[in-house]
């Protein structure tokens, strides 16, 4: 079974406990916790075994469980301090974004290297590193996350297949994914109007509300066996009322879980 979650950076005015009774309600099986620095840390890396007790217990009660943190940034230090709060968490999947500029060699050089010495480094924890295809970063589309994939060989190295920038990297993600498929150990999802450089304004990002095939995508994802997380991630919500928040959670909820379901995978 496909388990759906939802990264708390969509709670991001919101205290942890919060957003994931939120998300619960939803219908969710689990919560991505956000650690992104400068944006969203629910969970604060530096800080972080002062808060585990607390969080383990949070999505305890709450019914569900962390299918993924995301750390954002491609950093040695900061990714081992998310590898020991992952394994004493219980936090299966850690996922960064590629860091470097695009169609830069020496950047894309340097992104593989570092992504797989930090998943040499994950190994001895139990956690799998994930990056994603971003846009205007080094790995940025199917043929530099190709090369990220042929160049890897750690078993700790997974793909985190993200429809967005696939789609605003002028591909169509429900086409794109077979080839990448074998590697992937999560996915961010959301939707987006238009291919432009950002995903557009948060209710937009709401899954069903833009122009990506996104059943076309469930749909490769169920046909090429995929059976990890599928969170959530809806980004630039700032000074959004709860309820707007849930509304968008919720939406988006009913709209892959009725995909989901209808292809046998829930």
């Amino acid at each position: 079974m496909i388990k759906l979650g939802v990264n708390s950076v969509l709670f991001r005015d919101y205290d942890f406990a919060t957003a994931v009774k939120h998300i619960a309600d939803c219908g969710y099986d689990g919560v991505e916790i956000s650690a992104i620095e400068g944006m969203c840390e629910h969970l604060v890396l530096s800080d972080w075994k002062a808060q585990a007790a607390e969080l383990k217990a949070i999505v305890a009660d709450a019914g569900i469980e962390f299918v993924s943190m995301e750390e954002a940034r491609l950093d040695e230090a900061r990714l081992m301090l998310a590898y020991e709060a992952a394994a004493e968490i219980g936090i299966p999947v850690v996922n960064v974004g590629p860091g470097g500029a695009s169609d830069v060699e020496q950047d894309i050089q340097a992104s593989i290297e570092l992504l797989a010495k930090m998943s040499e480094k994950a190994e001895p924890f139990g956690v799998t590193l994930c990056v994603k295809a971003h846009v205007n970063s080094a790995i940025y589309n199917t043929p530099t996350t190709l090369r990220a994939m042929e160049s890897i060989r750690s078993p700790a190295f997974g793909i985190d297949m993200d429809p967005s920038h696939i789609y605003r990297a002028n591909e169509d993600p429900e086409k794109a994914l077979p080839a990448v498929l074998g590697r992937v150990r999560h996915v961010h999802i959301r939707d987006c109007k238009g291919r432009g450089s950002g995903p557009g304004a948060p209710r937009d990002q709401a899954c069903g509300r833009g122009d990506i095939d996104l059943y076309g995508y469930c749909k490769a994802m169920v046909d090429g066996g995929y059976d990890g997380p599928v969170a959530l991630e809806v980004i630039g919500v700032k000074e959004f009322a709860l309820e707007d928040v849930c509304t968008i959670a919720a939406e988006s909820y009913g709209y892959l879980n009725a995909i989901l379901k209808a292809l046998g995978a829930r």
